[in-house]
C-alpha cells in the first residue's frame, strides 16, 4: 500500500512538473514568434473592397491563400511590397518590391529574384481570381530581415497586367490596382 502511495505521489509530481515546463516553453514561444495567421484586407484604387488574403506561418516559409472579385479577367502580376501603407488610386505609398537581399526582380532572372516576387494571379472572366502557394523567401517571424513584419512593415499589390518574371524592377506588370497592407 505504502508503494502505491509512494508511486502515485511521484508521478502526480512528475505530471506536475511537465505541465509547468510546458507552459513555460509555449509562452516563450508565443512571446518571440508573430501571430502564426493573419488577415489582409484588399482595396481597389476607388478604396473598394476588392477581396482578402490570409497569411499563415509555415514550416517552409509563409502559406499565401488570395481571394479577390470585380477585378478584370486576365493575369495579374502579384507581389509583396516594402510598406505597409495602402494609399488609393495608385499605391506608390506601398513602396518598391520587398527585397532585403538587394536581387532582381523575377523567377527567371538569373539575378534575382525579389523576396516579395509571386507567382501571377489569375482572374476568371467573372472577375473572379484565387491565389494560394507557399513562398519560402519571407516570415512572420519580428527581428528577421526578411520578416513581413518588418519595420514599416509591407503589403501585397496586385497590378493591372502579368508579371513576365524576368524584368527587373516589376516585371512589366503595369500600374497597381489593388493593395493590402500586412498589419
Amino acid at each position: 500500500m505504502k508503494i502505491a502511495k509512494i508511486m502515485m505521489t511521484t508521478s502526480m509530481g512528475l505530471m506536475l512538473l511537465t505541465g509547468c515546463q510546458t507552459v513555460s516553453r509555449t509562452s516563450a514561444t508565443e512571446a518571440t514568434i508573430s501571430p502564426e495567421t493573419i488577415r489582409v484586407d484588399l482595396i481597389g484604387s476607388n478604396n473598394q473592397t476588392v477581396g482578402s488574403a490570409q497569411l499563415t506561418a509555415v514550416r517552409e516559409g509563409v502559406q499565401m491563400d488570395v481571394q479577390v472579385s470585380g477585378l478584370s479577367p486576365g493575369v495579374h502580376g502579384l507581389h509583396i511590397h516594402e510598406r505597409a501603407v495602402c494609399e488609393a488610386p495608385a499605391f506608390d505609398s506601398a513602396g518598391g518590391h520587398f527585397n532585403p537581399h538587394m536581387k532582381e526582380h523575377g523567377f527567371l532572372n538569373p539575378k534575382g529574384a525579389h523576396a516579395g516576387d509571386l507567382p501571377n494571379l489569375i482572374v476568371d472572366g467573372q472577375g473572379n481570381g484565387r491565389f494560394s502557394s507557399v513562398t519560402k523567401a519571407v516570415v512572420l517571424e519580428k527581428d528577421k530581415p526578411n520578416s513581413l513584419f518588418k519595420p514599416g512593415g509591407s503589403s501585397l499589390v496586385i497590378h493591372e497586367k502579368a508579371d513576365d518574371l524576368k524584368t527587373d524592377p516589376s516585371g512589366n506588370s503595369g500600374k497597381r490596382i489593388a493593395c493590402g497592407a500586412v498589419k
